[in-house]
């Protein structure tokens, strides 16, 4: 027997029980879509959080500072006259040492940065290369004055505008023998004049090759 619907007063009809039935599943599957969604989530929002917290929070490895001695060592016997290998001191690393093309002539150059600090120097030995090299280089600065360090002069430059020479705003260059030495950034002067006095017995050195 058709059981009797209270809002109806009477017992439904199959088309009416069927309607009741579908709409009575619909709603279940609804809320069953909406329910695994709303778990979903924060299954995954959970799988975030755990491999967030197990990553490791320390400080990065420093990575290996290159040796100039060695690099340098190789490039002398390759070219058989000597090699730099300035020295700055306690606080300054060396970023980058290699041969590059700098301002059309190979250079070996030696990239220093100070721990902790802003700022750069470089050091290079353009080979077979003349004051022309160090105009290219500091885009078209002109030396106006000269200092001498450790019994070597330099010519000192001071771009106008560092940002048009990689943010360059001192520089000293000497010649040495066959080749031209600058030393080069926007480190103080009193760093450049260190790193100058660094390669003193090499400047002489290349001063008597022949």
């Amino acid at each position: 027997m058709a059981r009797v619907v209270a809002h109806l007063g009477r017992p439904e009809t199959p088309q009416e029980t069927a309607d009741r039935k579908a709409e009575f599943s619909a709603r279940y599957r609804n809320s069953k879509t909406f329910r695994n969604l709303i778990a979903a989530i924060l299954v995954t929002v959970a799988v975030v959080f755990v491999v967030v917290a197990g990553v490791p929070r320390g400080e990065p490895v420093a990575q290996p500072q290159p040796d100039v001695p060695a690099l340098a060592a190789g490039i002398e016997s390759d070219l058989g006259r000597p090699v730099l290998t300035p020295s700055l001191g306690e606080g300054w690393r060396v970023n980058q040492a290699s041969t590059e093309g700098v301002g059309g002539t190979e250079a070996w150059t030696m990239v220093y940065v100070r721990e902790g600090e802003s700022g750069f120097l470089r050091v290079a030995q353009g080979f077979d290369a003349d004051e022309a090299w160090v105009g290219q280089v500091l885009d078209g600065t002109r030396s106006t004055e000269t200092t001498e360090i450790d019994g070597i002069t330099w010519n000192i430059y001071r771009p106008s505008n560092p940002s048009g020479t990689g943010n360059i705003d001192y520089a000293l260059a000497t010649p040495a023998g066959p080749d031209y030495v600058l030393v080069y950034g926007d480190a103080a002067p009193e760093t450049a004049a260190l790193a100058a006095e660094s390669v003193t017995s090499q400047i002489e050195q290349l001063r008597e090759v022949p």
